[in-house]
């Protein structure tokens, strides 16, 4: 498979140019994934990881450079378009999700690809009965809680429906932008297993940021280390599989990330 369904290409970030202000936050990044891989990030602060996610999510525009997904140039392409095909779960759990809104509704919205409120009467019998069917394999006591507020949920819980939410219409490509950095080890440890199994079973292309070097390693097929904007190290298969924690570590110069 040839690793062309997502192309970043001399993509260029900088922030106040011209002036004493100035930050090159992404420095001419150039990288390419096939489709259904499942991309780990790490870098250390200001590597451009963030910067990244909000390009290709069309955030902000870049300097320079193209962002080519599945053939098609999308760097042009205003974020509501690009919503259509790429999903995103942010790091707080509130981010992802309608806090005012029951878990169902939730779920309906995703479904429907529709952020219009007002569906407590609209989720339908069949589909309350596959909102079950997926919330039962998180063994997170999600099925039997369809009508309560999503605000009444933990936050672990909430990442694990915003999840399903941003795969429910499967999109082309999903970014994780730290979705665990804001729970506590064992809930953050339980979401990324529910996100390894999501992933796997929809087959979506995946690119997620991370700052524990021993979860970039864990998970995914496909390694990026991000060095000041720029590629500074990247590894597949095997060559990831072997790496340690101490490694990535010296390949980001003792930086703290």
């Amino acid at each position: 498979m040839e690793n062309n369904f997502l192309s970043v290409r001399n993509l260029k970030k900088v922030y106040d140019p011209g002036t004493s202000g100035e930050v090159v936050a992404l420095n001419n990044l150039s990288f390419s994934l096939a489709e259904g891989e499942f991309i780990t990030i790490v870098g250390s602060n200001a590597a451009g990881k963030s910067t990244l996610f909000n390009a290709i999510a069309g955030s902000l525009t870049p300097t320079s450079g193209d962002i080519v997904l599945d053939g098609k140039s999308i760097v042009k392409d205003p974020e509501f378009r690009r919503s259509r095909v790429i999903s995103r779960v942010r790091q707080n759990p509130n981010d992802s999700v309608l806090v005012s809104m029951t878990l169902a509704e939730n779920l309906a919205i995703a479904k429907l690809e529709d952020r219009n409120p007002g569906l407590s009467k609209g989720v339908k019998k069949e589909w309350r009965e596959e909102f079950v069917a997926l919330l039962k394999p998180l063994e997170l006591g999600l099925e039997k809680r369809l009508d309560d507020k999503i605000d009444l949920l933990s936050g672990g819980q909430k990442q694990a429906v915003a999840l399903l939410m941003a795969t429910l219409v499967q999109p082309k490509l999903l970014l994780l932008d730290e979705h665990t950095a804001a729970l506590d080890p064992k809930v953050s440890k339980k979401v990324l297993e529910i996100t390894e199994r999501i992933v796997r079973d929809s087959g979506v292309t995946t690119l997620m940021i991370t700052h524990n070097i021993h979860d970039a390693i864990q998970f995914g097929n496909h390694l990026i280390l991000l060095d000041q904007g720029t590629l500074g190290f990247e590894a597949t298969g095997e060559q990831k599989q072997a790496l340690t924690a101490i490694e990535v570590i010296e390949k980001l110069d003792h930086k703290t990330i």
